[in-house]
């Protein structure tokens, strides 16, 4: 079992030692180190990028040297990947192609976390949309998703549809959304993933959604897996689960393109 997208402190997570530690007391045989990176300069997404430190461009190469270190000892038994996650916007994608270019990464997720500037996972801004606009808004949601799988930036499309994590737009996908992504990934070297970061909380969200999961399906989308953990304690039980999930849809998950 590899597990290839976590965070450590060089975003929002906890240290990368005790990331990586956690997962080879769970038994993993990989932890692929995906930690946020936000480039564009418009306000919104470099004001998050300031709060929360969403800067690995310019701390990737020292969260590389700590990768080497540890991968040096000899009480780490588990492969460590160098990767990244991050934040996508057409308007972005000369300066993100320049940067991982530069960067060099073993293998890329990119993520739709935002549309219009807003972040697709804080309810409270939605609050007072009407039905109308909460749909335009899942439309640009998908939208912007299929633009980042044709860009061909990433080897990884991160949890594919995000808004169920929100009450406001959550089960307002359709059919179609799902059969136009699908297409667009069946057409590309980017594959999702099977995302468990809400997999054990109260509400149960797995990305993707079961119905999406099946018109992958259809269109023989290969997946890959990983638990978006952002603490040690994460790692194991949704680890578990994704093995639990995989095997009982008779899924058998791809490596990233980028370690193929």
């Amino acid at each position: 079992m590899h597990d290839f997208h976590t965070h450590t402190n060089y975003s929002d997570g906890r240290f990368l030692e005790g990331m990586v530690q956690a997962a080879d007391s769970a038994g993993l045989e990989g932890i692929g180190l995906t930690d946020h990176c936000t480039i564009s300069a418009r306000d919104r997404p470099a004001t998050v990028r300031n709060v929360y430190g969403f800067n690995l461009d310019l701390t990737y190469e020292r969260r590389r040297r700590a990768i080497d270190e540890l991968r040096d000892r000899s009480d780490v038994s588990l492969e460590i990947y160098d990767s990244v996650e991050m934040d996508y916007d057409p308007r972005d994608e000369r300066a993100i192609r320049e940067f991982l270019a530069e960067a060099d990464f073993e293998y890329t997720l990119g993520s739709v976390h935002a549309v219009d500037g807003l972040n697709v996972q804080v309810p409270g801004n939605f609050t007072g949309l009407s039905e109308g606009d909460l749909d335009a808004v899942v439309d640009d949601y998908f939208e912007t998703l299929v633009s980042l799988i044709e860009s061909e930036l990433f080897d990884v499309a991160a949890h594919l549809d995000l808004i169920e994590r929100t009450p406001p737009l959550r089960g307002r996908a359709t059919t179609d959304h799902y059969d136009r992504v699908a297409r667009a990934l069946a057409d590309s070297r980017t594959v999702p993933e099977i995302n468990a970061g809400r997999a054990t909380a109260e509400t149960t969200i797995v990305h993707p959604d079961e119905a999406f999961l099946e018109v992958l399906r259809e269109y023989d989308v290969a997946v890959t897996v990983g638990t978006d953990s952002h603490r040690p304690a994460e790692i194991g039980d949704r680890a578990a689960f994704l093995e639990a999930y995989l095997a009982s849809r008779d899924l058998e998950p791809v490596s990233p393109p980028g370690l193929e």
